[in-house]
């Protein structure tokens, strides 16, 4: 279960932009997962909850997930398509010249402070 490190990586970033902004407490974080990520939101949700509840300025912080869509572009016709439902090979021209464009990245979208 690799999500626990990814975790512990976001509240460590989470942490660092608190204390770069003098802010005491952290009410709620919002992360962006892909869809082709690898990482299982209920997991990280879970890792989450668990990891927050040792921390201070994150004390039970609530986690709120948001999935970002795997996208593939083609090279051949030029064309962007859902990457879950076609996999590598374009629907539109059935060329393999394709690549990802988005739905790999994990990203902290928002912070929510308390005052």
């Amino acid at each position: 279960m690799h999500e626990l490190g990814i975790v512990f990586h976001c509240i460590k970033e989470v942490n660092a932009v608190a204390v770069k902004n003098d802010v005491k407490k952290i009410n709620s974080v919002t992360v962006e997962i892909g869809e082709v990520s690898t990482v299982i939101p209920y997991y990280f949700e879970d890792c989450w909850n668990w990891a927050v509840k040792k921390e201070t300025i994150l004390k039970d912080a609530k986690i709120h997930i948001e999935r970002i869509e795997a996208i593939t572009h083609c090279e051949s016709c030029g064309k962007d398509y859902p990457t879950v439902r076609y996999g590598k090979i374009c629907p539109h021209c059935k060329s393999e010249h394709t690549f990802l464009l988005t739905g790999n990245e994990i990203l902290i979208k928002e912070i929510e402070a308390v005052e």
